[in-house]
């Protein structure tokens, strides 16, 4: 792959992490913390997407929400296996979060396809997606830790992922922007950490 190439896939890759694939993980973790008001209000959020026409459901996962994850998530790993880390070299904090970007990506292709197993294949096969499904889920205590690490990776993958699309786009150009854009982001990874792993509890 010649580096001009390159440089436009890595842009795009950027872009998909943050619209649409970040704004979709928002979105489902959204519906996902209506669980901490109880049965009745997940059931009802969760129960809306079966007010979508079935073709029009399945174009809209398609086109937004699995096309680009599938992008993002294969050339993600392609990026992990191939780039260079400097950690014994330089050891900055940005070289921390370089690791870590890596290594949360990787993990999240396999939480989020059993994720997917889990639910949008079950209920393919006749199951219905509800407050009882994932309770069932979350009940092996294996299964809950696993979801809750799944969803620490999914805020900070995006929480990071957003500081980078910044400096890609040339959007944080200068050391003291992208400080800013630092704090702005890992306060945005604990405040959603704290929330989302909160939703996950109230189904147990």
């Amino acid at each position: 792959m010649s580096k001009n190439h390159e440089f436009y896939w890595r842009r795009l890759h950027s872009l998909l992490g943050v619209i649409p694939v970040g704004l979709f993980l928002l979105v489902h973790f959204s519906i996902n913390f209506t669980a901490t008001q109880g049965v009745e209000a997940y059931n009802n959020a969760a129960g809306m997407m079966e007010l979508i026409p079935h073709w029009l459901l399945l174009i809209v996962e398609w086109v937004v929400i699995y096309i680009p994850l599938l992008f993002h998530g294969l050339y993600g790993v392609y990026i992990a296996f191939t780039a260079t880390n400097n950690l014994q070299r330089f050891g900055t904090f940005r070289n921390w979060m370089f690791v870590l970007q890596r290594f949360s990506g990787v993990f999240l292709v396999v939480f989020i396809a059993w994720h997917i197993f889990q639910t949008r294949i079950q209920k393919a096969l006749g199951d219905e997606v509800n407050f009882d499904m994932m309770a069932e889920i979350v009940a092996n205590p294996l299964m809950l830790a696993f979801y809750i690490v799944g969803i620490l990776a999914a805020t900070f993958h995006l929480s990071n992922g957003i500081w980078s699309f910044l400096v890609s786009w040339g959007i944080t150009q200068s050391p003291k922007s992208q400080k800013v854009a630092t704090y702005v982001t890992m306060a945005f990874f604990v405040v959603f950490s704290v929330a989302f792993v909160a939703a996950i509890l109230a189904f147990v």
